[in-house]
Formats: C-alpha cells, sequence, structure tokens
C-alpha cells in the first residue's frame, strides 16, 4: 500500500462526521473530533480536559459513573465488541439528544485500563419518529373489552 496509513487514519478519526471521543480512566476528555463538535455543539477546545459530564444528563450521571468505575477497575464491560448502545446526551445548548454508540477499551501492555473511546452517532429524528409511530399505533388499537 503506498498511502501514508498513519496521516490516513489520522484524517479518518478526525473528519469522520460521527462523534468520536476517548475519556481517560478519570472520565476526563482527552480526544474530540470535528465529529463530536458538529453533534454536541462544543469545540474541541471547549470540551478536551473537561468530564463526560459535559454530554451527560444530569439525571443519568451517576449510573454511568458507577458502570464507568467498574469498567475502570475491572477492564471488562457487560457490552461486547460491536454491541450498540442507546442513551439520551446533552448538547451545548442544553437540547436532549438521542446517541448510538459502541465503545473502544483501550489498555496499557500490562492490560490496565487506559480510557475509554466511544464512536457516537445522533439519532435524535430516528428515535423521535419511531415514537411517534409508537404513539399513532397505541391510539388506533380498540379498547381491549372487559
Amino acid at each position: 500500500m503506498t498511502e501514508d496509513l498513519p496521516a490516513l487514519f489520522e484524517t479518518i478519526v478526525r473528519a469522520t462526521a460521527d462523534a468520536i471521543v476517548y475519556a481517560d480512566a478519570a472520565g476526563v476528555i482527552r480526544f474530540w473530533n470535528a465529529g463530536a463538535e458538529r453533534i454536541f455543539g462544543f469545540a474541541a477546545a471547549e470540551a478536551i480536559g473537561q468530564s463526560l459530564d459535559l454530554i451527560i444528563p444530569e439525571r443519568l450521571r451517576a449510573r454511568h459513573w458507577e458502570g464507568f468505575r467498574r469498567v475502570m477497575q475491572t477492564g471488562k464491560s457487560r457490552y461486547g465488541a460491536g454491541d450498540l448502545l442507546a442513551v439520551p446526551a446533552q448538547r451545548k445548548d442544553g437540547a436532549r439528544i438521542s446517541v448510538e454508540f459502541t465503545i473502544v477499551p483501550l489498555h496499557d501492555d500490562a492490560g490496565r485500563m487506559l480510557g475509554m473511546a466511544a464512536i457516537l452517532r445522533d439519532v435524535t429524528q430516528r428515535f423521535n419518529e419511531m415514537k411517534a409511530l409508537r404513539d399513532q399505533l397505541a391510539a388506533a388499537k380498540p379498547a381491549a373489552p372487559h
């Protein structure tokens, strides 16, 4: 292959429309690509060095941190490779969005957790369309006889 692979990989990671976010073992954002800027509304300079709380709705933070710390301590996640997770997230303007994502745990040479990368996609429009369809179906069902 004649391409410069490191440069190619960097271009893909930095320029993809999906958000790629890396947080260290303490949950501090260390990488934030252009897709993350577009989806969440924070420039990389605003996000890097901040807690993941930046994009986690307040009511979900305790549950998130419980799971995050467990993965950092054990090096194991209950979500396998390729499992697609779906959760609410928060934009800079405070708007709630729905995101789907996969995770990539990163380990040092001794197998200790360094942190976690996530590849995220905004699926708010699809989520809202599915909810509207479910609501229409529920409203169209005849009442059950007594």
